[in-house]
């Protein structure tokens, strides 16, 4: 059984909504266990559990929340160099488009490298374009359908990815997949 976290703060409900579009992604695959947290839920055991993490964080000031940076402040000196190989991707949503939510999605992304989880971007376009290539982003609430699908897309990589290189499951690699990859490329 493959098990996908999907950690996140959130300061409204924005980036949470985006995180049960992700954990909904997560579960389109089959043989896939999946924990939706908040950080005031989660501690180093979620962790430890999962084979794959997605971590969403709304986008302050063009960057991840302090609050999101200080659950990984707080994380067990022990857990260091105990998370290698794990899958990770990102997600942000921030008040308009243009408000960091690629910025925050890095700041994301710096941190499961550093703890050593291998990082992938979404190649896939779920809208005109639209793409998720360093992670979901939202400008606001997740309502426009191109959103929802780049978080709900988002999520069954992580699956995919987890399945395939964790387990094994070649039938589960990206490229194996029927669904349609590529919306429309705005061209």
């Amino acid at each position: 059984m493959t098990k996908i976290l999907v950690l996140y703060h959130s300061n409204t409900t924005n980036t949470q909504r985006m995180a049960e579009l992700v954990a909904e992604g997560a579960q389109q695959l089959d043989d896939i266990e999946v924990r939706l947290r908040s950080i005031e839920e989660a501690d180093h055991t979620d962790l430890e559990w999962c084979d794959g993490l997605a971590l969403g964080s709304p986008t302050n000031y063009g960057c991840v929340s302090w609050q999101m940076k200080q659950w990984w402040d707080r994380q067990p000196i022990e857990n260091w160099g105990k998370r290698d190989g794990k899958i990770g991707c990102v997600f942000s949503s921030a008040g308009a488009w243009g408000g960091g939510q690629e910025w925050t999605c890095m700041a994301l992304l710096s941190i499961l490298i550093n703890y050593g989880f291998l990082v992938f971007g979404l190649t896939d376009y779920s809208g005109i374009k639209f793409s998720a290539h360093y992670g979901a982003i939202s400008a606001g609430a997740p309502e426009e359908e191109r959103v929802q699908e780049a978080c709900r897309r988002l999520g069954r990589r992580l699956s995919e990815w987890t399945a395939n290189m964790i387990h094994g499951r070649t039938e589960a690699h990206p490229l194996n997949q029927s669904y349609e990859r590529f919306k429309d490329l705005g061209k």
